[in-house]
């Protein structure tokens, strides 16, 4: 074997051709920018949007993006072998290794050139929809303003703080009013004076109450019995069945509004888990491939068929 006398130069040169990488990122990039802007134009055109569609991520989606990384980072990194320099006192493995390293750095710059245009993008499209929703609000402003002043003014003259308050439920069972006696037949008043809104907020901080503890208390169902039959003219006994009624109706919502939401966070955890898998399959591809890609351009650069024509 022949050995090669190597200068002092050649060891210390660097085996890095950043002007190679770099060119390879950014077409490696830009390319694949424009293949994920095609890639949602043909989403979009092919999905209608009156139909709902609950699968994660399609198969198409994921044929599409990994043809995005297989072209995208197959043009980069042949790009960065082809344009580094030649490593002519370098041994043959040595500059295998050097353009597989080119390949992956040309990949690993154009994926974070990729995600910081996308994530400029997205801060883009979230910064303009928290201004367009400032707008709304200071537009409707005046409005709220007006209406919390005068529900302000409402409590004010019925004695009551304004705003929710966790312990209003116990204060307006404080100040319950006994049941007038009923006369001829009448029902009796539960709270003589109280208006139908002040009723309807008083129902629903007890229904509230008792959806989070998980049960009606005796006396409050007694209570909206009282409030039921002097408001419809029904009998105790019928207004505590509507009570019931009316309250296993709640109960029955309150338990499908759960139930929907954690199987929309399952669906949303599934989704999300999915995506990244496939995602970390297609990214882990476009490395391979540009590394490949890269080696190939390199041997491409140091072909030995044009050494041959320049040899004196």
């Amino acid at each position: 074997m022949q050995a090669t006398q190597l200068s002092v130069s050649d060891l210390n040169n660097p085996g890095v051709s950043w002007g190679a990488v770099l060119a390879g990122a950014a077409a490696a990039a830009a390319l694949s920018f424009i293949l994920l802007i095609l890639g949602v134009g043909l989403g979009l055109s092919s999905v209608s949007p009156w139909s709902f569609n609950a699968t994660a991520i399609g198969v198409s989606t994921i044929a599409w993006l990994a043809f995005m990384q297989l072209a995208a980072s197959g043009i980069g990194g042949y790009m960065a072998g082809r344009l580094r320099v030649k490593w002519s006192a370098i041994h043959t493995d040595e500059v295998h290794f050097r353009d597989t390293a080119h390949g992956l750095l040309a990949w690993a710059v154009a994926t974070l050139i990729t995600v910081a245009v996308l994530a400029g993008g997205t801060r883009a499209v979230l910064s303009g929809a928290i201004d367009a929703g400032s707008g709304v609000a200071a537009a409707v402003g005046p409005a709220v303003g007006a209406g919390a002043g005068a529900a302000g003014a409402a409590s004010a003259r019925q004695g009551e703080g304004g705003g929710a308050n966790p312990l209003d439920y116990f204060s307006d069972m404080l100040l319950r009013a006994a049941p007038a006696p009923a006369a001829s037949g009448t029902p009796a008043i539960a709270n003589p004076g109280a208006t139908v809104a002040d009723q309807r907020m008083e129902i629903g901080k007890i229904f509230a109450t008792s959806l989070s503890t998980g049960s009606l208390a005796a006396d409050d169902r007694a209570y909206l019995g009282q409030v039921v039959a002097s408001r419809t003219g029904v009998t105790q006994a019928e207004a505590e069945a509507r009570v019931d009624a009316v309250y296993a109706r709640a109960v029955k919502a309150a338990a499908d509004a759960k139930a929907a939401a954690q199987q929309a966070a399952e669906t949303a955890r599934k989704a999300g888990a999915h995506t990244a898998l496939w995602m970390f399959v297609a990214l882990l591809l476009g490395a391979f491939v540009a590394s490949l890609a890269a080696t190939f351009g390199g041997r491409q650069r140091d072909h030995e068929r044009v050494l041959r024509h320049v040899t004196i």
